[in-house]
């Protein structure tokens, strides 16, 4: 980051979420270029990012976007207007017509779903492409509560649980089974899934690799990545679907927050005017710690605090962080690595208000929203 981009971060009002359009680009050119390579295509996971305010700017390079409700469908379709996969464990009826509305490809966790909405996806009056979605019963990820081949997992159909019939009339089967991953995984994954289904792919007109691919990641091993497409692509005369999610906006967004009080209590306490609990709650789910921009760990640097939010959840803590000078009230802190899985899963528990949306590019910063009283009571009754 340059100087005049800290600048910039520094004189808005606080807190704010800012996605920085040159760096969201800069991914976006990585996952051109598979899809160049390749011939697959790459739909943006609106569950990781849905800023539709930059709907326009990804559509320039994907294909379309995947929802999960249809809520999410009908954002992809009235905001880029490309295709529109969905999913979801079950759909609702009363949700289905307009589904098959703003989707043109709709993957089913099980075939009693696909049975059960078969006819109507058949005599609909556009053309939707069905598929289902598998489970490998296979995976590397370490955190439970995001492994979708689980033990137990309802997502997907397991390779014994599939009966002669159940694919009839499918042109797409999916899988999901990564998370934050490098193409080492997938590669180690696919050759699950090819053993347990392959056989299947022959009847089909596209696969999906799901999301979790961490293509814009420094380390991703992007030719592995282009090699395993071309290899399913060209084994078994398909088109391939990626669907990440976090990767698209990986490394693209700030938050920016300002002290707001310090406290002693056996250590330095800081609360700042945003809350893990309600702003970036994968710090308190997944957990994790985000980075600060000038910060090191806990004792790094001279000056140590524990940063926490303005809730009345005690356990509403961002983490142990390091300074080379001490705090005062009014300083900015800037948590990097902001755009994704935050303005999709905030809050406003407390009534506590949720940070403005910006755009920043070499013109500046634009704040494009900010929440009221309104936006709080009109959630509630």
């Amino acid at each position: 980051m340059t100087e005049a981009d800290t600048n910039l971060l520094n004189s808005i009002p606080t807190p704010a979420y800012v996605v920085d359009k040159r760096l969201l680009r800069r991914n976006l050119k990585i996952m051109q270029r598979v899809q160049d390579e390749t011939g697959c295509k790459i739909l943006l996971a609106l569950k990781g990012f849905s800023m539709h305010a930059l709907f326009s700017l990804v559509g320039e390079y994907l294909a379309g976007v995947t929802a999960s409700s249809l809520f999410e469908a009908r954002l992809g379709a009235e905001c880029m207007g490309k295709e529109v996969h969905i999913y979801a464990p079950a759909f609702r009826d009363d949700e289905f017509e307009q589904i098959m509305q703003h989707c043109n490809h709709i993957v089913f966790n099980s075939p009693a779903q696909y049975r059960k909405f078969r006819a109507q996806v058949q005599g609909y009056s556009k053309k939707i492409e069905c598929a289902l979605r598998l489970n490998p019963e296979y995976s590397e990820l370490k955190v439970e509560i995001y492994d979708p081949c689980a033990k137990y997992s309802r997502m997907g159909t397991v390779a014994s649980q599939i009966q002669p019939g159940d694919l009839e009339g499918l042109e797409g089967l999916h899988f999901h089974t990564m998370c934050e991953q490098n193409s080492d995984t997938l590669e180690r994954t696919l050759q699950v899934v090819e053993e347990k289904f392959g056989e299947y792919f022959y009847q089909m007109r596209w696969i999906n690799f799901g999301g979790g691919h961490h293509i814009t990641r420094d380390d991703y091993d992007v030719e592995r990545l282009i090699r395993l497409i071309k290899h399913i692509m060209q084994k078994y005369n398909v088109m391939v679907y990626l669907e990440p999610g976090e990767a698209v906006a990986l490394n693209c967004g700030y938050l920016v927050t300002s002290v707001m009080d310090l406290i002693e209590n056996e250590m330095q306490l800081a609360i700042i005017d945003a809350s893990a609990a309600c702003h970036m709650p994968d710090v308190l789910e997944m957990p994790y710690r985000p980075h600060i921009i000038g910060s090191g760990m806990a004792g790094e640097k001279a000056n140590t605090y524990r940063l926490g939010g303005l809730t009345c959840l005690a356990g509403d803590v961002v983490g142990d962080y390091s300074f080379d000078h001490p705090l005062h009230p009014g300083d900015r802190l800037i948590f990097t690595d902001m755009a994704h899985y935050t303005m999709v899963k905030n809050n406003m528990f407390n009534g506590v208000n949720l940070p403005a949306i910006a755009i920043m590019d070499e013109g500046g910063i634009n704040i494009i929203r900010e929440f009221t009283f309104a936006d709080y009571k009109g959630r509630l009754s």
